[in-house]
């Protein structure tokens, strides 16, 4: 990995020049998951960005999931400028949030798609800039977003440790945009985030493994609301892709099939993640 300094963020006006998610680039195609029939009416077309795609969900006002394409063996290590967000044009603004959402309260604009994910190759500054639409960031607590978890090397860690085709990973992130969500400032605050790795390992088999991390803890000074359960703030949590599936509504069966706890003798729900070492690929 390559490290460059960069100029200030800067958005290309012409979107006809990304290419998005790239459904061929691993061995093993990887189709965009497709919204269950309950979604319809709801769902953006796909937004495309270099290396990363989105699809919102236009209610609600936030990703419904993205998906990116990482390249290990071209990333570049590109120094963090000043933020600067912005709003994607291509879809109504009461599609998606805005810096009215942020001010004067702990709430972060949390990247789905991180900064340096998609940053490879010749548009990787392109591609940096890219995760600054706001398309591309959810609510999340200042202290779960900068909070030192496994959750934020997941992919590092893949690209680090599992015998993979190119060093490439295609990893598909999201809110949980559940019922019960209690709204703020207009939007209805996910409390939990999930997350699907995709490898294609040296022996040309695909690898798909689904994580979740949750912050309602951390929303009380937001929310009055009966407390639910969830896996708790600050633990990750590996789960079956197919109990992603169902609190997403997304057709993730290409990847069900790739999930490595499908095919062992597995109990339970989730494997709650201590150490990079935990993770099960």
């Amino acid at each position: 990995m390559t490290t460059v300094d960069i100029a200030a963020i800067s958005i290309d006006p012409d979107y006809s020049t990304r290419a998005g998610y790239d459904p061929k680039f691993l061995a093993v195609t990887l189709p965009l998951p497709a919204p269950a029939a309950s979604l319809s009416g709801f769902v953006s077309a796909e937004l495309r960005y270099h290396h990363f795609s989105v699809v919102m969900h236009r209610k609600r006002r936030m990703a419904l999931f993205t998906a990116v394409n990482i390249d290990g063996g071209q990333a570049q290590q590109l120094a963090r400028e000043p933020d600067r967000w912005i709003r994607d044009p291509r879809i109504a603004a009461d599609e998606q949030t805005d810096e009215a959402l942020y001010r004067q309260n702990d709430l972060d604009r949390g990247h789905l798609v991180r900064r340096l994910d998609p940053a490879w190759g010749p548009a990787a500054k392109a591609a940096n800039d890219d995760t600054f639409h706001f398309t591309n960031c959810t609510p999340q607590h200042h202290e779960f977003n900068a909070g030192a978890t496994l959750w934020v090397g997941l992919e590092d860690y893949v690209l680090r440790n599992t015998d993979t085709h190119d060093l490439k990973v295609s990893v598909l992130t999201g809110p949980v945009l559940a019922d019960g969500d209690v709204p703020y400032r207009g939007i209805e605050l996910p409390r939990q985030f999930w997350k699907v790795v995709s490898v294609v390992k040296e022996d040309g088999t695909l690898s798909s493994t689904g994580y979740l991390l949750s912050q309602e803890a951390l929303l009380d000074e937001f929310t009055m609301g009966p407390a639910e359960f969830t896996f708790g703030a600050y633990h990750t949590y590996q789960v079956p892709v197919r109990r992603i599936a169902e609190l997403t509504h997304l057709d993730l069966g290409v990847h069900i099939s790739a999930d490595p706890l499908e095919t062992i003798a597995f109990s339970g729900s989730a494997r709650e993640l201590l150490r990079e070492q935990d993770v099960f690929v």
